[in-house]
C-alpha cells in the first residue's frame, strides 16, 4: 500500500470580489497518493463542514480534464506543477510528504472573484457570443464527406479546437491577455472552409469584444502556451493578427 500524505494547504479564501481575501492554513493529514487535488479539497471540505466551518468554493464539473472548470493556481503555476495537466487530473503523488501547497483562483481583472477559489470567467462566454461560430442551415446533419478538407488544415484546425476555455493562458500572462484562448477560437475556423464566409466579422467582433473586456495585450513571452493544459500553441496567435489585419483592409 502506497503510503499516505501529510501536507498543509494554504487556501486562499475571500467571500466575494467587493471584499479583500487572505491565506488560510490547513493541515491536511493520511492523504492518498492516488487522489486528485480536487479529491484532495473534497476531504478537506468535509473536514470542514463536520466541524461546522465554511468549505473552500471551488469549481468543477467533469473532473477528466475536458471541461476546463478547475481553473486555479497551485503553487504558483496555473493547474499545478505538471504540464499538459488539469488540476482535476493533477494527482497527490506529484508532492511529497510535508509539502505546503499554496491555492489561488486565476489572477485577472477580468476573471473577478466570485468565491475562494472560483473566479467569473462569462468574459470567455461574451467572446464566443461575438464571433466564435459558424452560421449554418437548419435540418439533418451534412454529410462528413460533402466537403472535402486537407489532413494539415482538418489536423490544425482540430488542434486549435482542443482548448477547453480554462482561463490559465489569461492567469498566466503578465498582461492578463486573452489573445491565446481567442486566437485558438478563431484559428479552428480560419483553416476550414466552413469558417471562411464569416471570417472577417468574427475576428472583428471577437477581438474587439477582448478588448472590451479589460484583457490586456500580447507580447509574445510564450507564458500561456507554457501552462496551457491542453497544448494550444502560440503560432494561432499570429494566424489571429494575420486575420485581423487582413479584415482590417478589406
Amino acid at each position: 500500500m502506497s503510503e499516505k500524505l501529510n501536507l498543509t494547504l494554504k487556501v486562499w479564501r475571500q467571500e466575494n470580489n467587493n471584499q479583500s481575501g487572505d491565506f488560510v492554513t490547513y493541515p491536511v493529514s493520511d492523504v492518498n497518493p492516488h487522489m486528485s487535488f480536487l479529491e484532495l479539497l473534497d476531504v478537506l471540505n468535509e473536514k470542514l463542514i463536520n466541524e461546522g466551518g465554511d468549505p473552500i468554493a471551488f469549481e468543477h464539473d467533469c473532473r477528466e480534464g475536458i471541461c476546463g472548470s478547475c481553473a486555479m493556481n497551485i503553487n504558483g503555476e496555473a493547474h499545478g506543477p505538471v504540464k499538459s495537466t488539469t488540476a482535476c487530473q493533477l494527482h497527490m503523488f506529484n508532492f511529497k510528504d510535508g509539502d505546503t501547497i499554496t491555492v489561488e483562483p486565476w489572477h485577472a481583472n477580468s476573471f473577478p472573484i466570485l468565491k475562494d477559489l472560483v473566479t467569473d470567467r462569462s468574459a470567455f462566454d461574451r467572446i464566443i457570443q461575438a464571433g466564435g461560430y459558424v452560421s449554418v442551415n437548419t435540418g439533418s446533419a451534412p454529410d462528413g464527406n460533402a466537403i472535402l478538407i486537407e489532413k494539415e488544415k482538418s489536423i490544425e484546425a482540430f488542434n486549435a479546437a482542443a482548448c477547453i476555455g480554462c482561463g490559465a493562458c489569461v492567469s498566466s500572462c503578465k498582461n492578463s491577455s486573452a489573445s491565446l484562448f481567442v486566437s485558438a477560437k478563431l484559428a479552428q475556423f480560419s483553416a476550414l472552409p466552413q469558417g471562411e464566409p464569416e471570417q472577417k466579422q468574427r475576428v472583428l467582433g471577437m477581438v474587439k469584444q477582448m478588448d472590451d473586456e479589460g484583457f490586456g495585450h500580447c507580447t509574445n513571452t510564450g507564458a500561456c502556451e507554457a501552462t496551457c493544459p491542453k497544448d494550444i500553441s502560440v503560432k494561432n496567435i499570429g494566424i489571429m493578427n494575420k486575420e485581423y489585419l487582413k479584415a482590417l483592409v478589406d
